[in-house]
């Protein structure tokens, strides 16, 4: 945790200094990496209540958590890494402020809570984008050298362009039958922030994220996936990939609605339209849109 503060107190100091757009601007070929470590029990069922992953047994005596991971845990795990990379002199974007945009992650077998996981962590690619620049960030945890979860994200930096750009977001949305409802407090940002490290300004605090464009906190786009997972994983460890674009803000607080197909492998989090009444098939601002993979 002191690395990851100590990176978060660079990217505020380094951030100003940035200037996402101009020709030419490269990523660092670095590579990032963690040695092979279990996650810790603590931190990790922390993490499970916020998203809403069932609680898992302790063994006996060993005081560590069995089960799988949740799908989305080691991107969590890696995240000081990121930060690290990211908040580096050579990397060409402010890290305050980025808006993580969309996520693709396959597990090539279910990872288990008491492996050791060696982490990490690289920037793939600069895209341009409509609202800005956006950056791919790859994430791979191995055990004993074999490649067993990865995953590809995008990070968002906004600034005027008059490029047209490209951007990952889809054309409309599925029509899908809501399944649950969720109130999401105003200190969801803070909470989840406590439990992950991603304390980014746009997620903690309304004075904070105006500074940014928002006009109220913001929820985490990892949280909203990973809760998305918890409703959608009957069993743990049966869904082996998701792919999730966020498609718009979640501003804190907020009532949702989770929506799925009926055999839960797509799905969509909105905010009805007032007219709705929660149970319909869509009517409301969609926030996010996935859809996922599970073992046959």
């Amino acid at each position: 945790m002191t690395s990851l503060s100590a990176s978060l107190v660079r990217g505020a100091v380094t951030s100003p200094f940035k200037h996402p757009g101009r020709p030419g601007a490269t990523l660092p070929t670095d590579r990032l990496t963690l040695p092979a470590a279990p996650a810790a029990p603590g931190p990790l069922a922390a993490y499970r209540r916020i998203c809403g992953f069932p609680a898992t047994e302790s063994g006996p005596g060993s005081g560590s958590a069995s089960g799988p991971l949740p799908l989305t845990y080691p991107h969590v795990l890696a995240f000081p890494l990121a930060m690290r990379l990211m908040t580096a002199r050579g990397f060409p974007l402010p890290v305050v402020g980025l808006v993580h945009t969309w996520i693709e992650i396959v597990a090539r077998r279910p990872v288990q809570s008491d492996e050791s996981l060696e982490l990490t962590v690289y920037a793939e690619e600069l895209t341009p984008h409509r609202r800005g620049t956006e950056v791919t960030m790859v994430t791979e945890a191995r055990v004993a050298g074999a490649l067993v979860w990865e995953s590809r994200s995008g990070y968002l930096s906004r600034h005027a362009t008059t490029a047209a750009g490209s951007t990952r977001e889809a054309d409309g949305s599925p029509a899908l039958p809501a399944v649950a409802e969720w109130q999401l407090p105003g200190d969801l940002g803070r909470r989840y922030g406590a439990v992950s490290g991603d304390r980014n300004p746009i997620h903690l605090h309304p004075l904070t994220a105006r500074l940014f464009g928002f006009p109220r906190a913001i929820a985490h786009g990892m949280w909203t996936v990973a809760r998305c997972l918890a409703e959608a994983d009957g069993q743990p460890g049966e869904i082996r990939s998701v792919r999730a674009d966020f498609r718009a803000p979640v501003l804190l607080p907020a009532t949702v609605t989770y929506a799925a197909d009926p055999a839960g492998n797509a799905f969509v989090l909105r905010s009805e339209s007032s007219s709705g009444s929660g149970t319909g098939t869509g009517g409301g601002r969609v926030h996010l849109t996935g859809a996922v993979t599970r073992t046959s």
